[in-house]
């Protein structure tokens, strides 16, 4: 019998132990017992006779076959995987226990860990819904304006606001009580209260407002600077001034967005939770229904949309406390004038725009010392061109209280130059 050199064949089969070789001095002639095994071969080191096999029998399959062995493989196959998950899911079981958040009854709960309705968030959207919701406020202002023609007409506008303490003091945007000579606010229990304009800062654009009443229901503060990228971001307000209470879901899509609104460089997060006119005022709330932003803005154009952003908190809310302690925000610089904008015959023979940047009236003694006067025209700041007010406030809030800039002005068609010292701007000016 053939064993194969490679595997382990010291010992026939049959007759103990025999060597697969056989050792040789000198070529001699076949003695008569090895002429009479014919069938007996010669080995050497490198030289053996391969196993022969045996031919096959063939296999006839029918379809029925290939399809009763395809169904038994499937079933095999489930059995193998189903059983592969059940064993780790034993092994992982304590560490995904210790994982897993609570998650609300939208969650999708798997093999060792959970999906959440929302990233990040550890409220459900309706906890934080419940949570947040009474503390957001629906507000109406009235105004009166003038047109060109002296007439005077009614103007009407609406947004959003946000609790602030239990007695009545309601955080909102400058821009959405502006030149408002009534405010109106109106709570989530429906219950409508004239307010009071306690402080407004334009740079930060940030108002305080105060209504008569307690036991209200203020937001939690959250920290606006832990936040990441991703996290989850709730906004609840008053869109189109109609539909107060409405809650819409995202993420912070990006921090410290540099943005130019009204000639203010502020510093924003963005959210791609839907914001719409009359959202501006409102809250925007992080997974645990915790106040982290004040809805300030959305990018308009009709191809845009999911761009929404707010002032991180820490922001709004340290603004909102030195206007309801001081009336005003410390250390904001101040020219002591006021402008307004016009066009003149001669703005082009200076070299100035068609719009131009007018000096209405002079409000302190500081500026008025200096040597300016209404009527002068602001051609340029420190060089650079002024063709509009946002041009101006730009370069007035880059610079701080006791910096002193130099103004070109035009009067009476002759360009002069006049040093001035920034002023702080207090609650009364």
């Amino acid at each position: 019998m053939y064993n194969d050199p490679f595997e382990n064949n010291d010992k026939n089969e049959t007759t103990g132990y025999r060597p697969n070789f056989v050792m040789r001095d000198a070529p001699e002639e076949k003695t008569e017992k090895m002429a009479e095994n014919s069938s007996y071969r010669e080995a050497s080191w490198n030289n053996y006779e391969p196993k022969r096999k045996k031919p096959s029998a063939k296999i006839a399959l029918t379809r029925k076959t290939v399809a009763l062995l395809m169904v038994c493989c499937l079933v095999l196959s489930s059995l193998f995987g189903f059983g592969g998950a059940m064993a780790y899911n034993k092994l992982m079981g304590d560490t995904a226990t210790t994982a897993q958040t609570t998650a609300s009854s939208a969650s999708t709960q798997t093999a060792g860990y959970t999906l959440e309705s929302a990233t990040g968030s550890n409220m459900t959207i309706q906890e934080i819904t419940n949570a947040a919701k009474n503390s957001v406020v629906e507000i109406k202002t009235e105004g009166v304006v003038s047109d060109s023609w002296m007439q005077q007409y009614v103007t009407e506008g609406a947004g959003s606001g946000v609790i602030i303490s239990d007695d009545g003091y309601i955080m909102t945007n400058n821009h959405v009580i502006e030149g408002a000579g009534k405010i109106t606010v109106t709570t989530a229990d429906e219950q409508s209260y004239d307010a009071t304009l306690v402080g407004t800062d334009s740079t930060n654009d940030v108002a305080v407002l105060k209504i008569k009443a307690s036991g209200l229901t203020p937001a939690t503060y959250g920290n606006s600077d832990k936040l990441n990228v991703g996290d989850m971001a709730i906004a609840i307000g008053n869109p189109l001034g109609e539909l107060g209470g409405t809650v819409t879901a995202g993420i912070i899509s990006a921090k410290d967005r540099q943005l130019v609104i009204d000639g203010k460089t502020m510093t924003l997060l963005q959210t791609d939770s839907s914001i719409n006119p009359g959202n501006s005022g409102g809250g925007l709330f992080n997974g645990s229904g915790q106040l982290i932003g004040l809805v300030v803005a959305k990018s308009s154009g009709s191809d845009v949309e999911g761009l929404g952003f707010a002032i991180p908190i820490n922001t709004a809310a340290d603004v909102a406390q030195q206007l309801m302690t001081d009336g005003y925000v410390k250390g904001k610089p101040w020219t002591g004038m006021t402008y307004s904008e016009g066009s003149s015959g001669f703005d082009s023979f200076f070299g100035m725009s068609s719009s131009s940047v007018y000096i209405y009236s002079v409000d302190t003694e500081t500026a008025r010392k200096a040597g300016f006067e209404a009527g002068d025209v602001v051609s340029e700041v420190d060089g650079k061109k002024i063709s509009t007010i946002d041009d101006l406030s730009a370069i007035i809030t880059a610079h701080k209280v006791g910096d002193k800039l130099t103004f070109k002005i035009v009067r009476n068609n002759q360009e002069q130059e006049i040093k001035l010292e920034l002023q702080e701007k207090k609650a009364a000016d």
